[in-house]
Formats: C-alpha cells, structure tokens, sequence
C-alpha cells in the first residue's frame, strides 16, 4: 500500500480536531465521534486537553484510504504550541489547513500557511463550519486568496451555507479549467483553441501534478460535526497529495518528531524514515556521536488484509513477527521506537535528513522563573522539566545553583498552566511561577580579538587559544572560522575549542545569548603527549581538551569585551483590522506602547511592536475597538532596546571576572 504522512493544521477553534474525528470514522478507525466539548476525541488524550477542550500534544493515528495508508497526525492550533507544529513539519507529505467559515483567515491562519509554502509542503483546504449561522464561504475564499496570496482552487459550491441542510456541491472537471490551465501549457493551448474538450479526468491529473509541486491549493468546503464534504476530502486526499518516498535499500535516514513515556516510564521515541530499512536490534547512530540499539518498535500501518472496521483506536499495528523475521520499518513509514534512551525531540536518525533539523517558526520570547511549593522537592521539579525539555525542545532551562532558581523559556501564559498542571498531575509537584520576562540578546558592535599563548603569563593552561569576534549576518547565528592550519592542532582540541565557543556565547557581556556572530580561531598551539622514561603519562608536561576547555571562555569574553555588544529585545509584526473611525483612539497607545506604524489605511494599520508589549496591546485592543479590532503579530526581527540595557543574572562560571574564574577552575589565582 502507498503511505502518506499527512498534517493537520489549523488556527485555534477552526473545528481541527473534530475534522480528525470524522476522517477517523470516515476510516473506519471509530464507530462514533467524539466530541471536543465533552473531552471524548481519540488525539486528545491528555486530561487537561480534554478539560480545556484544546489540542496540546501532537497525536498520530492511522487509516486506510483506498490502496493508501494515512498517517494523520493532528497538532495543536494555539500559539503557544507551536513547537508542536514545528517538528511534525518536518515529517509531513501533505497536508490539510483547516479554516472556519465563520471566523475566516486569523493570525495563524497566516503563520502556518506562509510556512507550508516556504516548505513546499503540498496542502489542501477545508472551509469548515459551513452549517453554522454566519458562514460565508465565498467570503473566506476570497480571504485565502487575498490575505494570504494563496493560489486556491475552489473544487466545489455551497448550497445552503449557514444553515444545518448546508452542503458541499462538487464541481465536474469543465468548472476546474479556468484553475488548470494557469499553471498548464499544453491545457492551455487546448483552451485558447475553444472546441477541444478536454478530458475529466486529464484535468484532475493535471490538478493533482501542481498540487503536488505546491503550485496550486484546491479548497473544498464542509463541515466536520455533520459531515458534509468530508468525503470529497478525503477522495482528494488519496487523489492529489503526494505519497511518501524514499529508498527502502538505501542507507538509515529519519526523524525523531514527538517522545512520550510509556506506562513503566520508558522512553518511546516517534520517528519518521526517509531512506532505508530499520530493524528491530540494529544500531543508531545519534547526534552526540553515540549509538543506540532499537529494543522494540510498533510500525503505524494498517495490515492490508483487514477492513477498516476491525481498526482499532490509533492503530499502532505491531509489525509481523509471526514468520520469525525481525521487526522492521521501511521508508516512508512511522514507528514507535523503544531503546533510545538518550535521543531528543527533532534528533536526526543515521544520516542527517534533507531539512537538518532546523526550526521553522521564531524561538520563544518569554522566560519564567518556577518554584516548587516545597523548598524539599527542587531535585523533583528539576528532574520532571528535564523530562518535559525532553518532549519539547523549545521549552528551554537555565538552573541557577546560587539563587536555587529554575528558568523556562515560553511562548506565551497558557503554556505556564499547561506545566502547572502538568507537574501536579503526573509528578504530583505543586509550583508557581513568578511573572514572565521578555528573553533578550546580545549582538557584536564590532571587532575584537584576544589570545593567550602556551607558557606565558598570565595563562596557567597548556595550550595556545586565539580568537577574533565580530559581527555576522542577521539570522546568521554563531559561525566558527579557521585563520590557523588544520593540522597546527589535532582535531580533537580543534572540537573542544569549537564547541566551548558556542556555550560561552550563550552568555555575553550583560548575561544573554549572543548571536549573529563570526568567530574566528588566529592562534593555536599544544605540548604533545609526554611521559617520563619507563614511566606513564604526565599531565604537567602535556595538554588535554581540559586546557583548552579551560582558558577558552577568558579569551571569548577578552575578544567579545573589546568587540562590545549592544543587548536587543524581540520586535513584532504586527497588522491591526479595526473600525475606521477608532484610528485615531488606537493611534496613541500604539505611540505609548512604542509601537511604530509602518502603513496605515482605512481600517488597518500595520507596523512592528515590542513583544513585551503584545500581549497588552491585545488586551487593550477590545476597549479600544468595540470589540471589533483583530490583532495579527508574529516575530520579526531584533532590535536595539531603547534606553537602559537590560541585564540578566550569569550562570556558572563567570569568565568576566578572571581572578573568581581561574579560583573556581584551577582552585588558585
């Protein structure tokens, strides 16, 4: 059978889940919906996704669709999950964007549609909600098409849109020409001519071919809690996005997407293979450089032979060992690998797949302190947010030995009483978090360089490091350069210094990461590995990577303090839609908010906004606005703060201050 690993993706409350729902009974894999308000669905199986009646972590379940097997993975809609999303990305085929029919394009409507295309990931488009009072779906197309720049297809019409008789009315293959022919030339001559008909089913294929290059997007209109149009999509979903590829003989290539605890507190990791075969007992390589043995797997398919009716929830079906072969998953599949205790969230596989891991949507802006309940159970908590970094790697800590403090990295509030409850619920730690800060960075003002060269005051150390710092491309992040030959000093010294580099920068002169940076080694030197006559290896005449791993935080802030950084907060995109005649209400508190308009019109202004100040300005907005003002804002860009540079506490080992350091190193001066 073909495989498809297919998304869905939506704007909080566009009715994704209750899609999921019905493509499920439309699989066969339930006998009846479940009901997002009564916390009965099969992907939400998290307590507090139930009660809060939203999708938190990303779930996979599998049906079949004619000769395809489909791996639905439903994420989160709300913004502060977008982690969640982010590493299914990387995973997906095609996908389905759900869209209300009510609400039409919202903020991330916009958000996860520019990445799709930025991605080329084949997608369709359902309009949800057609049955509910105040659908409008001609209007929403025309959003897709303008708000979004989307080139759409519309594959049907809407009879009796608002009403709970409302229906999806297909359109035969002369309605999708005019669609077709665009991105089609032979189509198009064929149309120029006039009187030459053109076959059905050559403009479906025609349609399927640019819907699988990302060329065009078909719309089909329904709703999930009826039914109606659910079955075009899902004939659309086996006809136009594409089915996975990959070799099966060729070497081992996948994805960690998603990591969960099993019941004994296991560690079971959801990855996706796209080259290759793997084996149940087979080793992995894995990013550190280790490797890991696969102890157990279960492959998401759906044995041919069964009807859909016999599927169970989730269908997780373990792969045959009856005939006495191994376990195995194949290229283009999903599988639930059990032995990979040391692999993270978004780790590659064997070979490094073709997206290298790299993330998609802005790095959080928020950070929060939080303290447990009981001074007695700080090892506890450390311990349970070690586990929850582990299944989301956007949730980032910093641990602060002398203030005894523990910091998270967030998207946004509800994230906060996500891991409250969390906490409570699974590790029975009882916490509170102080109030969030927005996470600042540090950008190179100049050039710098400093070196510290081997047996010559003031360096106590067995080893010769210079380095020069100065300022890269925006987004660039960290670069490491050679100004010395490669064999001047053995590799592994070379590593030690490299990666030193990256973890002292995450810390510059006021305490916040440093980005958008060159850095290059100029100096390097070593004493080779010595040893008395007929006696062992002597560490006072020899260099290890602990010299090197030593005085290279002193020559990085050396280097960095002559370069000097300028501290820069994050900076918001933002597209405010409002009532004309509230503008000029609006105008100063974006003024006071220090917000700066870059366009303005009737009804809109669009401009950048500090992210700090967001989630006021949305708060403000309803007061301001009648309720009827909607607010669009993602990151943008980093910019120097106005007025006093904000600072934030150092951790660890400060190379700041070289007479604390080299105490704390060397335990002398």
């Amino acid at each position: 059978m073909r495989t498809l690993n297919l998304g869905i993706l939506a704007h909080v409350d566009a009715g994704k889940t209750s899609l999921t729902e019905r493509l499920l009974l439309a699989g066969g894999v339930i006998d009846e919906l479940g009901s997002v308000d009564d916390g009965s669905t099969q992907t939400d199986s998290l307590d507090l996704e139930r009660r809060r009646g939203i999708t938190i972590r990303s779930a996979v379940v599998s049906f079949a669709v004619g000769d395809t097997t489909v791996n639905l993975i439903d994420t989160p809609g709300h913004p502060d999950f977008i982690a969640e999303v982010e590493r299914v990305l990387n995973v997906l085929d095609g996908a389905v964007l759900v869209v209300s029919a009510v609400e039409g394009v919202q903020a991330q409507t916009r958000v996860l549609m520019r990445t799709l295309r930025r991605l080329g990931i084949p997608a369709l488009v359902f309009v949800n909600k057609i049955d509910r009072r105040g659908a409008r779906p001609q209007g929403v197309l025309a959003e897709l098409a303008s708000r979004l720049a989307l080139p759409v297809a519309a594959m049907g019409e809407v009879a009796g849109a608002g009403t709970p008789e409302a229906a999806f009315v297909p359109y035969d293959g002369a309605e999708l020409l005019d669609v077709v022919t665009l991105h089609d030339d032979a189509l198009l001559a064929a149309y120029v001519r006039g009187g030459e008909a053109v076959p059905p089913a050559r403009l479906r294929a025609a349609l399927a071919a640019q819907t699988r290059e990302a060329l065009v997007h078909p719309v089909f209109f329904g709703s999930a809690i009826t039914g109606a149009g659910v079955e075009d999509l899902v004939a659309g979903v086996r006809e136009l996005l594409p089915a996975a590829g990959g070799d099966p003989g060729g070497p081992v290539s996948g994805a960690v997407f998603k990591v969960e605890r099993g019941p004994a507190g296991e560690k079971i990791a959801y990855a996706r293979l796209f080259s290759g075969t793997l084996r149940v007992r087979d080793r992995l390589r894995l990013p550190d450089g280790g490797e890991a043995r696969v102890t157990g797997m279960d492959v998401l398919s759906v044995p041919a032979d069964s009807p859909p009716a016999a599927l169970t929830s989730g269908a997780r079906a373990p792969a045959d060992r009856t005939s006495g072969a191994r376990a195995s998953v194949a290229a283009g599949q999903i599988a639930r690998l059990r032995g990979l205790d040391a692999v993270r969230v978004g780790d590659p596989l064997g070979e490094p797949p073709r997206w290298s891991g790299e993330g998609h949507f802005a790095p959080p802006t928020l950070e929060t302190v939080v303290r447990p309940a009981r001074p007695a159970d700080r090892g506890a908590l450390l311990l349970a947010l070690t586990r929850l970094a582990e299944q989301d790697p956007l949730i980032g800590l910093r641990q602060d030995d002398a203030r005894g403090e523990v910091s998270l990295t967030l998207y946004g509030e509800v994230q906060k009483e996500v891991i409250q409850t969390t906490l409570l619920e699974e590790d029975g730690l009882e916490v509170s978090f102080m109030e969030s800060t927005t996470i600042c960075v540090e950008r190179p003002l100049g050039s710098g360089a400093a070196f510290e060269l081997i047996a010559e005051d003031p360096n106590p150390f067995l080893a010769t490091v210079g380095l020069r710092v100065e300022p890269g491309p925006p987004g660039g992040g960290v670069v490491f350069r050679l100004e010395v030959e490669l064999g001047s000093l053995p590799y592994a010294f070379m590593r030690t210094i490299e990666e030193t580099v990256h973890e002292t920068l995450r810390q510059g002169l006021r305490g916040w990461q440093v980005i958008d940076c060159v850095v290059t080694l100029t100096h390097s030197g070593y004493w080779a590995r010595q040893s008395h006559a007929g006696g062992g290896f002597d560490k006072s005449m020899s260099s290890t990577a602990g010299d090197f791993r030593a005085l290279t935080p002193l020559i990085v802030m050396d280097a960095l303090r002559l370069a000097g950084t300028v501290v820069c907060e994050p900076v918001h995109r933002f597209t405010l839609e409002l009532p004309a005649d509230t503008t000029r209400e609006v105008l100063p508190v974006l003024a006071r908010l220090g917000a700066v308009p870059r366009a303005q019109g009737p009804g809109l202004i669009e401009g950048e906004i500090p992210a700090a100040r967001v989630h006021e300005l949305g708060q403000r907005l309803p007061g301001l606005t009648r309720g009827e003002g909607v607010l669009d804002s993602a990151f943008e860009r980093y910019h120097p703060v106005r007025g006093p540079a904000p600072a934030r506490a150092r951790l660890g080992h400060d190379p700041l201050d070289r007479k604390e350091y080299l105490l704390r190193v060397l335990r002398r001066v």
